[in-house]
């Protein structure tokens, strides 16, 4: 259970420096409502601490798959 809970631990805190990220970059006011604005807030606070060493995560292009009819 201990080591569970550190993986969680680690996990919550990762995230939270994701969107500490993402709110200095500003990506909560200026993202636009589309596919890759709201694909590049997401990836953004999924790479956590990377975005304080070079990472910068865009997303171009959503290619959204058609339902089949």
């Amino acid at each position: 259970m201990r080591g569970g809970g550190l993986i969680l631990t680690i996990a919550l805190i990762w995230l939270i420096i994701g969107a500490i990220a993402a709110g200095q970059r500003g990506l909560y006011t200026d993202t636009p409502e589309n596919c890759p604005g709201i694909s590049t807030l997401a990836v953004t606070v999924i790479a956590g601490p990377l975005n304080y060493f070079g990472v910068n995560p865009e997303v171009e292009e959503c290619i959204l798959p058609e339902p089949s009819q």
